[in-house]
């Protein structure tokens, strides 16, 4: 257990960051005995609030029969009640609270933060707590089986909210750091000690919350402390709020628009440029307040201004041209767009609690973000593009968390033992002399002080078989370029400068075998190099490339490198942007979480 959470999705238990979270059945069990805890109970006369908590003692003891009996003794919500000598926590005798009242609210607009109202059983706590009525005339029973569902229920949300739905590695996603224990029992214990708000009255007795019949801040306390669980990145708040507003742009969408025959420039006739103008409109890449064009059917300076502020949002060439790539991101149903949100935020959710300012890489938007603080605040990010592995599945970069312990000047490049198989050795074989043009060495380890060995059939026999390997010397050629940030990690991947700067000014950089190509190594270097001994300022890093010898330099403390995958992403300037899917994690997601 982490802390006191518990996760009620399935019935098996999943290692999470090295630790156990048990997962319970949520769904038929606990519902089935709500259901015959109603049909056993009349509720001929109110409750008082010691029958509801004997109820409840009765239903969490060890020797009740099943299905009346629904959590183990471990479990969270038997902490939660044998804590309060088993009192409710969201009735009062026959009646449901204010607090109660605004734990349906939150759960049943769970949407509203990625998630999805139904895997908390809303619609049968609906109807259990239309039983619990302004009147209070329920049993103890129905009180009590309302009760226990409803902090089940609870204790689900508060578990999605903070560390997501799934475990990351079932996607492939290296990120099992240890997390900080999240104490789900107490989060849930301040909801219900929440003020009571202002629920409007015989909402939930009409099941009205479902369709939001609730006066404004009625979520502001039970909301504001469940919000607690959630991720704290300022980011995050950003993309839930364009969540909000991709939704209501996917209720009404503009009309889709046919792709253009041909590229569109500025003077080009486009009889769809009314229609491509209240898109982008809507879209928020044009101003409304834009003054109306001499000839409609034209797509002129002012469309092309506002395609290039979708194609910047986009990851597209910013060159203001209708073109098929930029036709087929119009084309994407924003109901799409609202599920990358989606997933992003669930993404967000598995990102571990910074303890040190971190290196964060965004694979599919080309990005790095280097922190020079806790805050995720623009302000306070040194920001550059990066070149990432390819879209093909063996070249991909693969998302985990390490730590950056050094930087190499003029690195050696110790070729990994698939590149050499695959890409080097046939070319060696037919032309030796491949060799020394590429300043190659053959060595009998990876290291920088072994001999180099003369090509041959021997060593090229042994260099097939894995026994020698293969070094490029350092210089301007060389596949890392002049400097390395290493980050220890399984998959041999790090950070580097390149020979070939010219790729960054491609949109979709997917380039490399997945290793990770920046455009500003300096900048990079002085970041993080800025608390090591020595005053690494950008002319003395620019120095130490330049110069003859390989150096290392330790740094003064590991710096978190967090390598991760997100399609969409919200600004501070209030843009959301979107990102392909270069290496389909997005499809995996969703269908792991069954969207």
């Amino acid at each position: 257990m982490i802390g006191s959470q518990v996760n009620t999705r399935s019935s098996q238990s999943l290692p999470r960051n090295g630790l156990e979270i048990q997962r319970q059945s949520c769904a038929p069990f606990p519902f089935a005995a709500i259901l015959i805890l109603l049909a056993l109970s009349p509720g001929a006369r109110a409750a008082s609030e010691q029958d509801v908590a004997a109820a409840i003692q009765a239903a969490l003891a060890p020797h009740t029969p099943a299905p009346l009996r629904h959590v183990d003794s471990e479990s969270a919500e038997l902490q939660v009640y044998t804590g309060r000598q088993y009192a409710g926590l969201w009735t009062h005798g026959s009646k449901i609270t204010p607090q109660g009242q605004q734990v349906l609210v939150l759960l049943s607009h769970s949407q509203d933060v990625g998630l999805k109202p139904d895997d908390y059983g809303i619609e049968p706590l609906m109807a259990a707590g239309m039983r619990l009525g302004a009147n209070g005339t329920a049993s103890a029973a129905q009180a009590a089986a309302f009760d226990m569902q409803l902090t089940q229920s609870a204790l689900h949300y508060l578990h999605d909210a903070h560390f997501g739905r799934i475990d990351p590695r079932r996607v492939g996603f290296e990120l099992a750091v240890p997390r900080k224990p999240f104490d789900s029992t107490r989060v849930l214990l301040d909801m219900a000690g929440a003020d009571s708000g202002a629920v409007q009255t015989g909402a939930v007795q009409t099941g009205a919350v479902q369709s939001g019949a609730v006066q404004s801040g009625a979520l502001n306390t039970v909301a504001r402390v469940a919000a607690s669980a959630e991720p704290q990145f300022y980011h995050y708040t950003l993309l839930k709020n364009s969540l909000s507003e991709y939704r209501a742009l996917a209720r009404d969408p503009p009309p889709l628009l046919t792709a253009p025959a041909h590229p569109i420039k500025i003077g080009s006739p486009y009889a769809q440029a009314p229609a491509l103008r209240q898109m982008l409109v809507r879209l928020g890449d044009l101003s409304p307040d834009t003054t109306s064009p001499a000839d409609p059917l034209t797509f002129d300076a002012t469309l092309s201004g506002g395609i290039k502020r979708f194609q910047a949002r986009h990851g597209l060439r910013i060159d203001g041209v209708l073109d098929s790539a930029t036709s087929r991101a119009l084309a994407v149903p924003l109901a799409a767009r609202v599920r990358q949100i989606e997933l992003t935020l669930e993404r967000w959710r598995w990102v571990p609690e910074f303890s040190a300012p971190p290196v964060i890489v965004n694979i599919p938007q080309f990005r790095l973000f280097a922190f020079n603080s806790l805050q995720d605040r623009k302000s306070d990010v040194l920001q550059m593009d990066v070149i990432v592995g390819r879209a093909f599945r063996p070249t991909h970069t693969p998302v985990f968390v390490a730590d950056m312990t050094s930087v190499i000047f003029r690195p050696y490049w110790q070729v990994p033992e698939n590149i050499v198989k695959k890409e080097l050795l046939p070319k060696l074989q037919r032309q030796p002399e491949y060799l020394q043009a590429q300043h190659l060495e053959i060595v009998s380890a990876s290291d920088e002080v072994s001999h180099p060995l003369e090509l041959s059939s021997t060593t090229l026999n042994s260099l097939s078989e894995g026994r020698l390997k293969l070094r490029q010397r350092p210089g301007s050629d060389n596949a890392l370029g002049l400097i390395k940030f290493s980050l220890p990690n399984p998959y041999d991947v790090y950070l580097h400068s390149t020979p070939t700067p010219a790729l960054f000014k491609e949109p979709v950089r997917a380039f490399s075998h997945g290793c990770i190509r920046v455009s500003d190594p300096v900048a990079l270097a002085v970041h993080v190099l800025r608390d090591t001994s020595g005053q690494w300022t950008a002319q003395k890093v620019q120095e130490a490339m330049d110069g003859e010898a390989t150096q290392h330099v330790r740094l003064a403390h590991p710096i978190p490198v967090l390598i991760l995958y997100g399609t969409a992403l919200a600004t501070e300037d209030g843009k959301t942007l979107f990102f392909d899917d270069i290496y389909g994690h997005d499809r995996q997601l969703a269908a792991f979480l069954g969207l």
